[in-house]
C-alpha cells in the first residue's frame, strides 16, 4: 500500500510501498477512501522536520529542556543518539480520515467488516491507503454523510472541544478570530447551537466564505471587528473568544482580551503567542483556556490504545463522543462541509500537493482531500452518488395532486379478483373507469361485478385516456416493468402489484425514465404488510429506538412444483422475487434503514421434491446496523402457520403471528393485540394509495424504499450464486 511519511532528521517526504499494517485486537483496519490534510499543523510539522538541528533547538526549546534533564541523568552521549534515532524514525502525517472496516480485531465489538467509519488520531487515521485504528478513535458514520464529509472528523472535534471549554449557555455572543479550517467549523458548530458569532480574519475570501456559512457578521480590519463586537454585545464585550488562528504574532490574545467581557473567557485552540497584558487581565478577570486537541481522552494511552471509556456520568464529551456529535451535526446539514473543499488529489500526487502548499502555489487552500481510490472505483463510486441522489430526490411525488382518482385497471387474475379488486371498490369517491384484460369475456365479467364503466383487451387505450388519472396494474410479474414505464410516461399515479421487476436491468430503466420526468406521479408498489393494522401497532412500539434491532422472519410458504410459472426467469422471476420482497419490504420499514449487506443460502437438494431457492436463509445487515433474519422455507406443513416476526429491540420483544395476533413484552409485562381475521394490509395500502393521489395523507412508502427493496431481492439472488455476501 502507499503511505506518505516525512523522516524528522532529513526533513524528507516520501510516498512509500509498505505491507498493510496488522490489525491488533483492539483495533479495526480501514481501507481509507479520503483523509483530510490539516493545512496549520501539518506545515508546522513539515517545516520543523525540515530545520537543521540547531533550527530545531530553537524552535522546541520545551524538548531541549527534556533533552538536557535526561543528558543529566543518563549522560549526554546516550541522550544524543536516542534522540537522533527518534528523529531518524520515519512519521506518517494526517490525523483525520474516513474509509471502510476491512478487519476487525478480536476484542472489538463495536464494528463489523463492511462498516463505513470516521477516524482520527496523530499516527492513526494517517494519510495511507490502509490505517489501523483503534476502536475509541472510529465511529459508524451516519447516513447522509459522505467519506469526504467524514474525513473532516479530527478538525471537526478540535472546533467542537474549543466550543466545550468556553463554558457557553444559551444565547451566549461569541467571537472567533481566525476563518481559516478550524475557524470556519467553529463558526458553523457555533451557529447550530443558537449562538450570535462575529469573526474576524486578514483574508478577504475567508471572510466572504464565512458569511456564506451562516456568521452573524465577519470583517477583515480590527478596528472594525471590535465595532462590531460592541455593536453585537449591546456594549458589554463578547461572552467569549475563541481563537483558531495559526500565528506567531500575541496580537490575536491581546485583541481577544480587549474584546471579551468582564470576567469573559477566551480559548485559545490554535497555535498562537500566549503573552497577555496582565493589567488587562486584572481589569477584566479575564479567564484564558488552551484547548487541547479533541476532548477528554486524547492522548491517553488507556483511552486511545486500550479501548478503555471514561464513563459518561463523569465525563460527558470524550473525544469518540465528541465525532459522533459532529457527524450528527454533518448529518442534519447544521454543518456544511462540501462549500470548505478547495482541493482533491490522489494519493498518488499527494508530495506535488504538500510542495505546493509549502511554497504557497495553488491557492487558496481551505479543505484539502487525499482520495485513495482507484480511478474505476471512484466512477463507480461517483455513479452510486448520482443515483442515491436521484432516488433520494423522489420520497415525494410532485405532479398536481387529484380531486377525484379516475382509476383504470389493467389485469385481473385470481388474486386480484379475490383481494384487491372486492377492496378497491369499497373505496368511495373514485371512479372505476376502464378494466383491461387480455380476454374480453373477463374484462365483461369484472366490469359488470364492480361497475368498471368501461372494457378493454389493449391495456394502452387507459394509457391513452386524457380522463383516466390512475392505474392499478395487477399483471403477471414479467410485464410490470414494462407496464410502469409506459404509465410513468403518461403521468399517471401508479399502483403495481409487486414486484415492481424482475431483473435488475428492468430497475435501472424504471428508475431512469422516473428520473428524468419533469413532474412525478405517485409510485407505490403492493407491499401490503407495511400497512397491517399489526405492523402499525409494531412501528409504534419501536417508533423512538436508537439502538439496532434484530429481525428473524420466519416463513412456512409452501411447496410449489418446480414447472410452475412463479419459478420462471421469463415470467415470475422466482419466489424470492416474487415474494420474499414483501418481507424485506417489512424490514426496512420496521428499521428505518436499507440493506447494505447480504449473505443468503440454500439447500441442496435435488431440485424436484424439493426446490432449492424454495428453501434459503438470507442475512441482511442494514445501514443503522439492524440484523434481519429471512427464514424461508416451501418445506413445511401448509397447516402449521405460514408467518411469523420477531423483533428483538432495547429490551422489548415483540411478535407477530400470521397477521392475526400481535404479542408485545417489555419490563416483564405482556400485551395482545389481535384481529378477528388475518390483516395483511391489502384494503389499507389501496386506501393510502387514493389519499395520497387526493392529498389526504403523505406517501408512507418512497421510491428510495421500492428501489432498496427490490434491488435487495436481486442481491440475494447475486449472493446465491455466488457463495458469499454481496453489497447493495
Amino acid at each position: 500500500m502507499q503511505q506518505l511519511i516525512q523522516n524528522y532528521k532529513t526533513g524528507k517526504m516520501e510516498l512509500v510501498d509498505i505491507p498493510i499494517p496488522h490489525c491488533g485486537s483492539n483495533s479495526v483496519l480501514v481501507k481509507n477512501i479520503a483523509s483530510l490534510v490539516s493545512i496549520g499543523t501539518e506545515r508546522s510539522i513539515i517545516d520543523l522536520g525540515k530545520k537543521s538541528l540547531l533550527g530545531k533547538a530553537k524552535a522546541r526549546p520545551d524538548l531541549v529542556k527534556r533533552f538536557l534533564d535526561k543528558a543529566k541523568k543518563e549522560g549526554f552521549v546516550k541522550t544524543f543518539y536516542e534522540a537522533l534515532g527518534r528523529l531518524d524514525t520515519p512519521t506518517p502525517l494526517g490525523y483525520s480520515s474516513a474509509g471502510i472496516v476491512v478487519e476487525v480485531g478480536k476484542s472489538v465489538h463495536k464494528f463489523s467488516i463492511g462498516d463505513r467509519v470516521a477516524c482520527i488520531g496523530a499516527g492513526y487515521a494517517s494519510h495511507a491507503e490502509y490505517v489501523v485504528v483503534p476502536e475509541n478513535l472510529c465511529c459508524r458514520i451516519p447516513e447522509g454523510v459522505d467519506f469526504e464529509e467524514a474525513a473532516f472528523g479530527m478538525l471537526g472535534i478540535i472546533a467542537l472541544h474549543g466550543i466545550r471549554c468556553a463554558n457557553l449557555t444559551f444565547g451566549e455572543r461569541i467571537a472567533v478570530i481566525g476563518l481559516g479550517l478550524l475557524g470556519l467549523l467553529t463558526v458553523q458548530i457555533l451557529k447550530s447551537y443558537g449562538c450570535v458569532v462575529v469573526g474576524f480574519d486578514i483574508d478577504p475570501s475567508k471572510v466572504e466564505l464565512a458569511k456564506g456559512l451562516g456568521i452573524d457578521l465577519a470583517v477583515t480590519d480590527i478596528d472594525e471587528f471590535k465595532n462590531i463586537t460592541e455593536k453585537y454585545t449591546e456594549g458589554y464585550g463578547a461572552d467569549a473568544v475563541i481563537i483558531t488562528a495559526a500565528t506567531k504574532s500575541d496580537e490575536p490574545i491581546h485583541l481577544a482580551v480587549d474584546i471579551a467581557r468582564f470576567r469573559g473567557r477566551v480559548v485559545v485552540v490554535g497555535v498562537v503567542d500566549i503573552h497577555p497584558n496582565r493589567n488587562e487581565m486584572w481589569h477584566k478577570e479575564v479567564e484564558i483556556i488552551v484547548s487541547k486537541a479533541a476532548g477528554p481522552g486524547s492522548l491517553d494511552p488507556i483511552y486511545e490504545n486500550k479501548g478503555i471509556d471514561y464513563p459518561i456520568g463523569y465525563v460527558r464529551w470524550t473525544e469518540n463522543r465528541n465525532l459522533k456529535e459532529f457527524l450528527r451535526l454533518v448529518a442534519e446539514k447544521k454543518v456544511k462541509l462540501k462549500p470548505l473543499i478547495t482541493h482533491r488529489v490522489s494519493i498518488k500526487d499527494s508530495l506535488t500537493l504538500y510542495e505546493n502548499i509549502l511554497n504557497n502555489k495553488g491557492g487558496p487552500y481551505v479543505g484539502v482531500l487525499i482520495e485513495y481510490e482507484s480511478r474505476e472505483e471512484a466512477e463507480e463510486e461517483k455513479k452510486e452518488k448520482e443515483e442515491t441522489l436521484y432516488i433520494e430526490g423522489q420520497n415525494q411525488f410532485v405532479n398536481p395532486l387529484v380531486t377525484k382518482p379516475v382509476l383504470g385497471v389493467i389485469g385481473a387474475g385470481l388474486f386480484g379478483k379475490a383481494l384487491l379488486l372486492p377492496a378497491l371498490s369499497k373505496i368511495p369517491n373514485i371512479t372505476l373507469d376502464t378494466i383491461s384484460t387480455t380476454k374480453g369475456i373477463n374484462a365483461d365479467h369484472i366490469a359488470k361485478k364492480y361497475l368498471f364503466k368501461k372494457i378493454t383487451t389493449n391495456y394502452k387505450e387507459i394509457y391513452e385516456s386524457q380522463h383516466i388519472n390512475s392505474v392499478i396494474i395487477l399483471t403477471p410479474h414479467s410485464l410490470h416493468a414494462k407496464m410502469v414505464i409506459e404509465a410513468l410516461k403518461t403521468y399517471k399515479h401508479i399502483f403495481v402489484e409487486k414486484p415492481l421487476c424482475i431483473n435488475e436491468e428492468e430497475l435501472k430503466e424504471i428508475a431512469e425514465t422516473y428520473k428524468d420526468l419533469a413532474q412525478k406521479p405517485f409510485l407505490m408498489v403492493g407491499y401490503n404488510r407495511r400497512f397491517s393494522p399489526h405492523s402499525q401497532r409494531v412501528k409504534e412500539m419501536i417508533m423512538n429506538r436508537k439502538d439496532p434491532m434484530m429481525i428473524h422472519y420466519r416463513v412456512n410458504a409452501g411447496f410449489v412444483p418446480v414447472d410452475h410459472w412463479v419459478h420462471s426467469e421469463e415470467e415470475g422471476g422466482n419466489r424470492i422475487i416474487g415474494e420474499i420482497c414483501h418481507f424485506v419490504d417489512l424490514m426496512i420499514y420496521f428499521t428505518d434503514s436499507f440493506p447494505i449487506k447480504i449473505f443468503a443460502e440454500r439447500v441442496s437438494g435435488n431440485n424436484q421434491t424439493i426446490i432449492n431457492d424454495d428453501n434459503v436463509s438470507i442475512l441482511i445487515k442494514f445501514s443503522d446496523g439492524s440484523i434481519g433474519n429471512i427464514f424461508y422455507s416451501a418445506s413445511g406443513d401448509k397447516a402449521f402457520s405460514r408467518e411469523r416476526v420477531e423483533i428483538y429491540s432495547e429490551g422489548k420483544t415483540i411478535t407477530i403471528e400470521d397477521f392475526k395476533e400481535s404479542k408485545f413484552w417489555f419490563s416483564g409485562k405482556r400485551s395482545n393485540f389481535k384481529t378477528f381475521n388475518q390483516e395483511m394490509g391489502y384494503k389499507e395500502e389501496l386506501h393510502h394509495f387514493v389519499n395520497v393521489i387526493t392529498g389526504k395523507e403523505k406517501p408512507k412508502i418512497s421510491f428510495q424504499e421500492i428501489y432498496k427493496s427490490t434491488l435487495a431481492v436481486f442481491k440475494i439472488n447475486e449472493s446465491l450464486r455466488l457463495g458469499r455476501y454481496v453489497k447493495l
